[in-house]
């Protein structure tokens, strides 16, 4: 699969957000279950990291690593084994890993994150489960057989999801922000799910906003926000902001 280097369709924020000196951070969009372009991003990052000479290094996944694509498990294996040695890596929960964790603790959810795409996952996993399945009884089956199929350092992987990420005057979460409310006093709810009061919201905010949880065509770049979800499971298309003091530019890895 191709990479591709561009900063084409962004607009400069130089002088507006900056990172401290000697850090560079890749922030990587939504990924769904898209092993094959997680490698090919991977080769991408760490060949474009080449030749950096500068304190810190970070990789931001900014969640949604299952459900939709057919390989979720696989991707949850490649990020489990830390798959960008040197680099502060930091995974960060999006709303479908969250779901999928609320489905082992109550599989009462199950029929909404089945709809959901917690299918495929289920699929990813060996689980096999009848597209009709709605009882109580088929999804606590269902539940019990992904755990047991689990490995634990994939359970623990999704269990230590962090909400969020901060570095200089950038702040990385999965959906976005409540406009609101003050950056210490956000809700779990907002983090995950939030879409047009914070797509829609004008306001300059204390952070510029690195974001997934909505696909668009392209990456997004707004003077609040930056947007990152470029629908990798449709599209085959993942996307990665590369930043650098106030630089700012985007890598992709395409399937053919």
């Amino acid at each position: 699969m191709p990479m591709r280097r561009s900063s084409e369709g962004t607009r400069t924020l130089s002088g507006a957000a900056s990172l401290p000196a000697g850090h560079r951070v890749y922030a990587i969009g939504d990924i769904h279950g898209r092993a094959d372009l997680l490698d090919d991003m991977i080769a991408g990052i760490r060949a474009d990291a080449e030749g950096f000479s500068g304190e810190s290094c970070h990789a931001v996944f900014v969640g949604d690593y299952v459900d939709r694509g057919l390989a979720s498990s696989t991707v949850i294996d490649t990020l489990c084994g830390g798959p960008l040695p040197g680099m502060n890596q930091v995974f960060l929960r999006g709303n479908h890993d969250d779901m999928m964790l609320r489905f082992l603790d109550d599989p009462a959810v199950g029929i909404d994150w089945l709809e959901f795409g917690g299918m495929a996952t289920l699929y990813s996993y060996g689980v096999q489960v009848p597209p009709t399945a709605r009882s109580e009884a088929e999804l606590r089956a269902a539940a019990e057989t992904l755990r047991a199929r689990m490995p634990d350092e994939h359970l623990a992987f999704l269990q230590g999801l962090a909400l969020s990420f901060e570095l200089g005057d950038y702040l990385f979460v999965h959906a976005g922000i409540d406009p609101d409310r003050p950056l210490d006093d956000q809700r779990e709810q907002d983090l995950l799910w939030i879409r047009d009061t914070f797509l829609e919201s004008r306001a300059r905010l204390d952070k510029l906003v690195v974001h997934g949880h909505t696909p668009t065509d392209e990456p997004v770049v707004r003077r609040n926000r930056i947007g990152i979800d470029t629908g990798a499971f449709a599209s085959g298309t993942l996307s990665c902001l590369v930043l650098e003091r106030d630089d700012q530019r985007f890598i992709q890895a395409k399937s053919r």
